[in-house]
Protein backbone atom coordinates (compact mmCIF):
# COMPACT_ATOMS: atom_id res chain seq x y z
CA UNK A 1 0.00 0.00 0.00
CA UNK A 2 2.83 2.24 0.90
CA UNK A 3 4.72 1.73 -2.00
CA UNK A 4 1.62 2.56 -4.20
CA UNK A 5 1.25 5.63 -2.50
CA UNK A 6 5.21 6.60 -2.86
CA UNK A 7 4.83 5.90 -6.45
CA UNK A 8 1.52 8.31 -7.22
CA UNK A 9 3.36 11.47 -4.98
CA UNK A 10 6.62 10.81 -7.27
CA UNK A 11 4.67 10.61 -10.08
CA UNK A 12 2.72 14.26 -9.00
CA UNK A 13 5.70 15.75 -7.95
CA UNK A 14 7.03 15.02 -11.30
CA UNK A 15 3.94 16.29 -12.79
CA UNK A 16 4.40 19.96 -11.21
CA UNK A 17 7.75 19.86 -11.49
CA UNK A 18 7.39 19.51 -15.43
CA UNK A 19 4.72 22.10 -15.52
CA UNK A 20 4.95 25.21 -17.61
CA UNK A 21 5.19 27.94 -15.27
CA UNK A 22 3.49 30.89 -17.30
CA UNK A 23 5.91 34.29 -17.97
CA UNK A 24 5.68 37.23 -15.74
CA UNK A 25 5.73 40.69 -17.01
CA UNK A 26 9.20 42.64 -15.82
CA UNK A 27 6.32 45.53 -14.34
CA UNK A 28 4.43 43.14 -12.31
CA UNK A 29 5.22 45.08 -9.47
CA UNK A 30 5.25 48.46 -10.19
CA UNK A 31 1.93 48.09 -11.93
CA UNK A 32 0.65 46.01 -8.63
CA UNK A 33 2.04 49.19 -6.50
CA UNK A 34 0.58 51.52 -8.40
CA UNK A 35 -2.94 49.82 -8.69
CA UNK A 36 -2.72 49.98 -4.66
CA UNK A 37 -1.96 52.90 -3.72
CA UNK A 38 -4.93 54.25 -6.61
CA UNK A 39 -7.02 51.72 -4.50
CA UNK A 40 -5.47 53.31 -0.99
CA UNK A 41 -6.35 56.73 -2.38
CA UNK A 42 -9.83 55.69 -3.57
CA UNK A 43 -10.56 53.95 0.08
CA UNK A 44 -9.89 57.25 1.73
CA UNK A 45 -11.25 59.72 -0.43
CA UNK A 46 -14.70 57.41 0.08
CA UNK A 47 -13.84 57.49 3.93
CA UNK A 48 -13.59 61.13 4.17
CA UNK A 49 -16.96 61.87 2.12
CA UNK A 50 -18.39 59.72 4.17
CA UNK A 51 -17.65 61.62 6.97
CA UNK A 52 -18.57 64.78 5.73
CA UNK A 53 -21.95 63.78 4.47
CA UNK A 54 -22.52 62.21 8.40
CA UNK A 55 -21.42 65.34 9.60
CA UNK A 56 -23.77 67.61 7.35
CA UNK A 57 -26.46 65.36 8.22
CA UNK A 58 -25.92 65.69 11.84
CA UNK A 59 -26.00 69.77 11.12
CA UNK A 60 -29.69 69.52 9.55
CA UNK A 61 -30.84 67.01 12.31
CA UNK A 62 -29.75 69.67 14.73
CA UNK A 63 -30.68 72.49 12.83
CA UNK A 64 -34.34 70.64 12.29
CA UNK A 65 -34.67 69.69 15.71
CA UNK A 66 -33.80 73.57 17.03
CA UNK A 67 -36.87 74.75 15.01
CA UNK A 68 -39.20 71.72 15.20
CA UNK A 69 -38.91 71.48 18.68
CA UNK A 70 -40.13 67.80 18.64
CA UNK A 71 -39.56 67.71 22.27
CA UNK A 72 -42.49 69.95 23.37
CA UNK A 73 -45.96 69.21 23.72
CA UNK A 74 -48.27 69.75 21.35
CA UNK A 75 -50.63 72.73 21.13
CA UNK A 76 -53.71 71.54 22.47
CA UNK A 77 -56.99 71.12 19.59
CA UNK A 78 -59.42 72.54 21.91
CA UNK A 79 -59.53 75.60 24.69
CA UNK A 80 -61.24 74.76 28.04
CA UNK A 81 -64.50 76.27 28.27
CA UNK A 82 -65.23 80.11 29.97
CA UNK A 83 -68.37 79.53 31.96
CA UNK A 84 -68.76 81.58 34.94
CA UNK A 85 -68.58 80.00 38.43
Amino acid sequence: MSGARDRKEREVARLLAAAARPPVPPDLRARAEAYGRRMRRRERRRRWALWVLAGCAAVAFAAWAYTAQPWAAPPTGTTPPLEPW
